[in-house]
């Protein structure tokens, strides 16, 4: 049986995730179906989805080993680079798909299998390393202003928590679409980054000179009432994780009275990934790449990602 070298998690470890990633030989992907086809990975990056993987969040131990990485872009079998849309009908889950490494083997590897409608153009103008950033923190940030946040309806927007992958992308997007963007950070290094990014920064829980029309919210408990305490009436607050508590105190008066959206969401569809990807191509937006690690040593791109002083993307070479 044709092998390749992959990362994988060959068991879970909650205290340690680390010491449940694996690197080395493991079969090449098989198709699910007619319609899939195998990739050639060029790039990836990493998601903290690969971390929860690794602790048994998320991943079930039957699946063990399971090849990990959610976000790519390669070589398609007619030769044309692609990016790879991470989301896969799956009717053996409950939500009726699955993302890449959950069931299916993911993208941290030589080569995966996807459904061959899952393959965008990569953009001319867009790199591999800053393509790969893409389909999973991108775009759930996309989707977080836009389809859900109604962006354009924005004059001013704050983003909790930049440094992540997703808050860093909605930082980006936001300036790029010419918002007044104001985000927060408990570090000072990484406040004096957002500030070069365009954005105001803000010390956390501290006050906004105007209530926002949108707050995009990744962190949960530890910023949730500041999130409510900077919206302005009418306003979304839009929430797609919770890094920092599931179950903050929330003040239903303030909700009520100020007839505040809390929308909750999810990555985002094959449309709004051509929408960003287009987007970033025609506007110059372009990731924010905290570092990038040769695929033979991909060990060192985790230790990074949990070594918790990441600001922005961590991408895998898998071409050296």
């Amino acid at each position: 049986m044709p092998t390749m070298r992959a990362a994988y998690a060959s068991r879970f470890d909650d205290a340690d995730p680390l010491a449940a990633l694996t690197v080395g030989d493991r079969p090449d992907p098989t198709p699910w179906a007619e319609d899939w086809v195998t990739v050639r990975v060029l790039a990836s990056s990493l998601n903290h989805h690969d971390l929860w993987s690794l602790r048994g969040v998320g991943l079930r131990e039957d699946r063990l080993p399971m090849i990990l990485g959610c976000d790519a872009v390669g070589v398609d079998p007619d030769g044309n680079q692609v990016v790879v849309y991470p989301l896969i009908a799956d009717p053996g889950d409950p939500r009726g798909m699955s993302i890449l490494s959950e069931h299916a083997p993911g993208t941290l590897a030589e080569r995966v299998a996807v459904p061959r409608s899952n393959l965008l153009p990569l953009p001319t103008g867009l790199s591999v390393t800053d393509a790969a950033c893409l389909p999973t923190a991108w775009l759930t940030a996309w989707r977080m202003l836009t389809t859900k946040g109604r962006v354009d309806e924005a004059d001013a927007v704050l983003v909790q928590g930049a440094g992540g992958g997703v808050a860093t992308a909605a930082v980006v997007l936001a300036v790029a679409m010419g918002k007044r963007v104001y985000a927060t950070s408990r570090d000072a290094a990484k406040r004096d980054r957002v500030a070069a990014l365009g954005a105001t920064p803000v010390e956390p829980g501290g006050r906004l000179p105007e209530r926002v029309d949108l707050v995009i919210e990744t962190v949960g408990a530890a910023t949730f009432d500041h999130s409510l305490k900077s919206a302005a009436p009418l306003a979304r607050i839009v929430v797609s994780g919770a890094t920092a508590g599931y179950e903050p105190t929330v003040n239903l008066r303030r909700i009520f009275a100020m007839q505040l959206e809390i929308v909750g969401t999810s990555m985002g569809t094959p449309d709004e990934l051509t929408q960003v990807l287009a987007f970033c191509a025609a506007h110059g937006a372009r990731p924010v790449i905290d570092s990038v690690h040769p695929f033979s040593r991909v060990g060192e791109a985790f230790a990074r990602l949990g070594s918790g002083q990441v600001f922005g993307k961590v991408v895998v070479d898998h071409t050296s």
